[in-house]
């Protein structure tokens, strides 16, 4: 178990970390700024957020599975990879009840 928590609460903090980034800098680069030279250096975010994000939830499904938690539960932790901040606000939660 303890190495499932550890793959979920690395994959959740750069899963957090890479929607915050393509969130907060790509989109505002791409749509707001509309400078095609800050956008070159930004392009990078969408496609690493692209790979990660399966990888997060499949660590999110095999911590739910050994955990037990029903599949409303698990889908509540998949989603929360979503957003910028809830999949790190989940690793907290996490490792609060399971450490």
């Amino acid at each position: 178990m303890s190495g499932a928590i550890l793959r979920f609460r690395v994959m959740a903090i750069v899963a957090g970390t890479m929607s915050l980034l393509l969130w907060f800098v790509y989109m505002p680069a791409k749509y707001i700024l509309n400078n095609p030279t800050i956008h070159d250096y930004t392009v990078w975010i969408p496609m690493v957020h692209g790979y990660l994000y399966p990888i997060y939830i499949l660590t999110a499904i095999q911590f739910a599975t050994k955990a037990r938690w029903s599949l409303l539960k698990m889908l509540w932790l998949i989603l929360a990879g979503t957003l910028p901040i809830a999949s790190i606000a989940a690793e907290r939660r996490v490792v609060r009840q399971y450490s």
